[in-house]
């Protein structure tokens, strides 16, 4: 039995940006978003211990320690979003921080778990004051159907 453990990084000292960099044409009301790493480790064990050398890993190799923190769980890190928008490689696209990450992964002698499967995506946290654009505009003008995948999650 395989078990998920859900890691988001976000940075410190990060704030919340213009989400008018994010789209091709204006937003007719003030937006911003924030913007996180989330990554998504299937291990082949299902323990305690698997799952907290996981989290090691992700701790020691996925965060900068001063600038970034991980928060674990499959819930948003963030609040009070219009809604947020995942995006990611299509399996089989060439996703060379997932190359990189599974590299070292292998390279360790003993990681304490076995990683059956890796999936990052961007995490797009989006935050409007009144009327919210529909997650559509965003996805037309973020997300490249020919490699990525996306989801859209309500608030």
């Amino acid at each position: 039995m395989s078990t998920l453990l859900h890691a988001e990084v976000t940075g410190r000292f990060d704030h919340a940006g213009d989400a008018n960099a994010l789209v091709y044409s204006p937003l007719a009301s003030p937006h911003t978003y924030h913007a996180t790493r989330r990554y998504v480790l299937e291990l082949a064990e299902d323990t305690p211990e698997a799952a907290a050398a996981a989290r090691a890993f992700v701790e020691k190799t996925l965060v900068e320690e001063v600038s970034q923190q991980a928060h674990f769980g499959a819930g948003p890190a963030l609040r009070g979003h219009a809604f947020i928008l995942d995006y990611g490689f299509k399996p089989g696209a060439l996703d060379l921080e997932r190359e990189t990450i599974l590299n070292y992964y292998r390279s360790l002698p003993d990681p304490g778990f076995t990683l059956k499967k890796l999936t990052i995506t961007q995490r797009l946290y989006i935050f409007a004051e009144h009327d919210a654009a529909p997650p559509e505009k965003f996805v037309r003008d973020i997300v490249n159907p020919a490699i990525h995948r996306h989801q859209v999650i309500a608030a």
